[in-house]
């Protein structure tokens, strides 16, 4: 969606603290444009339950789509507020009265800490104006749409409905009780003298409209949203999230689906990424310290917690007190994706075709470039997307290759069903019909989860692996956090889902076949890395083993070296990049599978660890050898682009050079190694669409990244 610089007919500009007192937009009136205003494809839409839930859990990744110019909407579903009262100041003392409740007014407090700090990310300034007005949405109610001035590509939406006040416990009145039939409308929640001032309300179906229109009218090729599945607590197993965050992202889904369904060829496609949420807090912290200082002053700006009580000109108050009385350090120095943490998405033929997998529209989206060699290589052109026709696809697919030269893709996908009881994630597959031939329809292996109302369906994605006679396994971690397991016979039935044990599991698992042809697999803890071998098909599974490997970020990333794996992850606290090699040899049974390792067995004969340092950042690493030993990395850094280093494993002294791409990608770069000695490397951009580079062997330069384009017949029919 190209954005350019204009005014807004039909508005005009206020400062945060003035409203008109009409539920009209306000009169005509124009604004020079002060910011840079970007032409681009990209358009990042938000879309989180509570004000602040985009600040604790998707920032760094919102001040990283603000600094670097790109357009963003953050839309709000309620009004966040709770009872009423607005926390005292830090510091203050006992003796202080409690606060009055008051509703309108701690939801207008919010507002202006949130709109502080959007202008602080992008200005400098927290106090600079915003251009406030009312827009009628699709499902028959208003909204406020909040434009920072000077800068139109930056949006803020209050939806204005009420939320349900507590974290668990019974409230009907909320979107839990909406989504779930317990009530026919849920009612707005008006901000104090905000420019919305008459109450609406919503039904399922109204809201779900609501919804579908704001996705029409910012033309999204990113949605990021809250965890729909946000499983359980390890202590007592209740549900570990909000229940405004879990189910107001059951209505993003609903509304996504039905937004994909009814879209042109003119639109453009968008990816999805979820986001944790109150569970983020309790795993290992994945910023490195300037990162999370620069995430805990913008929650610092919105709390509004050392501004002068005048600071916004507004009696309501200038932020969330509660935040300023009781910061949250865990969650304001860490994010983790829900549900997607492969780097293994691309693929290399033996005749150096390439094949990359994704999901865009909630479909499985996949590219193909012919291969070739020497300038007959250099000359081919990538096809693609080609959609397949199976909707409610999560983001996060893992294609592998099968013996006789066809690929199969596992993933995981929701079926919204037409009653809340239909709502649940099964794992499946696509398989080509013949090599290099159309994909087959999806096939269900289902889910261990059959009626798990506390787990909310909470599954990983798969990690598939293919056995030397073609049948494959399937391996994830289920909402108790241990790892579970389904595995393909010869007559190419599937067993019963097995669980394979584990305690904490809350990494999704990774998988691969050594060169003796045994599977390995990991998956992390909050304070480890587990691990689970089977040397052959039809045997039981070893496990869960001891790597003897510390606390890492949880994404990892595995590849077969000579006659162990190698394992990649980040280091808590910094995200450094990390190598180990593990021999499967000499892994340990682990104390009743919980994971824990005594600081001595970090020395572990069975590990060598390598630091290949970094640049901050967090996420999966994607990592490739070439033909002379040579491995290409590539991860997300601290400022939220790619960078790639070459390394070599076993003789580096020092970690290698790190150098930034300056794209910043949708999901995790990934890599494939080339039968003719080259490496590439794909990502999916904010745009949606896929940029490719490559190197020649020996950690050659890479060339230029460059974007592929669609191919008409790109889009496939549902």
């Amino acid at each position: 969606m190209a954005v350019r610089a204009q005014s807004d007919p039909g508005s005009t500009p206020l400062t945060p603290h003035q409203s008109p007192d009409m539920d009209t937009a306000a009169p005509s009136g124009t604004w020079a444009a002060s910011g840079p205003q970007p032409v681009t494809e990209e358009a990042v839409v938000q879309i989180v339950a509570h004000p602040d839930d985009d600040l604790f859990f998707i920032n760094p990744e919102v001040g990283q789509s603000l600094r670097s110019g790109r357009p963003l909407v953050t839309i709000y579903l309620t009004s966040g507020e709770s009872n009423g009262i607005n926390g005292p100041r830090q510091g203050a003392g006992r003796g202080i009265a409690r606060p009055t409740p008051d509703k309108p007014r701690f939801a207008k407090a919010r507002q202006n800490g949130i709109r502080a700090a959007y202008a602080e990310m992008v200005t400098g300034q927290p106090g600079h104006p915003w251009q406030r007005t009312v827009i009628a949405t699709a499902g028959g109610g208003r909204a406020e749409l909040d434009t920072l001035q000077g800068y139109p590509h930056i949006q803020l939406v209050w939806t204005l409905l009420h939320e349900a006040g507590s974290i668990a416990g019974d409230r009907p009145h909320s979107l839990h009780g909406l989504w779930e039939g317990r009530v026919g409308v849920l009612g707005s929640q008006l901000a104090h003298g905000g420019v919305v001032t008459r109450d609406f309300s919503y039904t399922k179906e109204q809201l779900i409209r609501t919804l579908v229109g704001y996705l029409e009218r910012f033309g999204p090729t990113q949605v990021r949203m809250q965890n729909p599945t946000p499983g359980r607590l390890d202590r007592n197993l209740k549900c570990s999230d909000h229940q405004d965050h879990r189910f107001g992202a059951r209505f993003v889904q609903q509304a996504l689906a039905r937004y994909a369904a009814s879209g042109s060829r003119s639109r453009p496609h968008f990816t999805v990424q979820t986001y944790m949420g109150y569970f983020n807090g309790g795993l290992p912290q994945t910023l490195d310290p300037a990162s999370g200082a620069s995430k805990a002053r913008t929650l610092e700006t919105y709390a509004g917690g050392d501004a002068p009580h005048d600071a916004c000109k507004d009696a309501a108050g200038c932020g969330d007190l509660k935040v300023a009385a009781s910061p949250k350090p865990r969650w304001s120095h860490s994010i983790h994706h829900a549900g997607e943490s492969s780097a293994d998405w691309l693929l290399a033929g033996t005749d150096d075709s390439l094949r990359a997998f994704a999901v865009l529209d909630g479909r499985i989206a996949h590219w193909h470039r012919p291969g070739g060699s020497g300038a007959r290589w250099k000359a081919g052109r990538w096809t693609g997307p080609v959609l397949q026709p199976e909707t409610g696809i999560d983001t996060g697919v893992r294609p592998v290759p099968l013996p006789d030269g066809r690929i199969a893709v596992f993933g995981t996908r929701t079926l919204l069903g037409n009653h809340p009881a239909d709502y649940r994630k099964e794992v499946g597959f696509i398989v080509q019909q013949a090599p290099g031939k159309a994909f087959g329809p999806w096939q269900s292996l289902g889910s261990p989860e059959l009626s798990d109302e506390v787990g909310t369906h909470d599954i990983s994605a798969p990690a598939p692996v293919v056995h030397d006679d073609g049948t494959m396994s399937v391996f994830l971690r289920e909402s108790s956090h241990r790892l579970a397991a389904r595995v393909q016979q010869a007559d190419g039935t599937w067993t019963p889902w097995r669980g394979l044990g584990g305690d904490a599991v809350h990494g999704d698992p990774v998988a691969v076949r050594d060169r003796a042809g045994r599977v390995c697999v990991l998956a992390a803890t909050p304070h480890s890395v587990l691990a689970w071998t089977q040397d052959r098909p039809g045997v039981p599974v070893s496990g869960p083993l001891a790597t003897g490997l510390p606390a890492t970020t949880l994404p990892l990333t595995l590849r077969a070296e000579g006659d162990g794996v190698r394992v990649f992850y980040r280091a808590p606290n910094s995200g450094n990049v990390c190598a180990a090699l593990l021999d499967a040899d000499r892994l340990t049974p682990s104390a009743a599978g919980t994971g824990r390792v005594r600081r001595s067995s970090a020395a572990h004969a069975s590990t060598t660890v390598a630091e290949l340092g970094g640049a901050g950042g967090y996420g999966p690493v994607s990592a490739a050898s070439d033909d002379t030993g040579r491995v290409l990395l590539a991860a997300r850094t601290a400022t939220g682009d790619v960078a790639t280093a070459w390394s070599t494993p076993g003789t580096a002294r020092k970690a290698p050079q790190w150098n930034h791409t300056g794209v910043l990608p949708a999901g995790a770069p990934s890599s494939a190694v080339l039968t003719s000695g080259g490496v590439v490397l794909t990502m999916l951009g904010l745009d949606s669409r896929l940029y490719w580079t490559h190197a020649q062997r020996g950690g050659g330069r890479l060339a230029p990244w460059q974007p592929v384009k669609p191919t008409k017949a790109g889009r496939s029919k549902a």
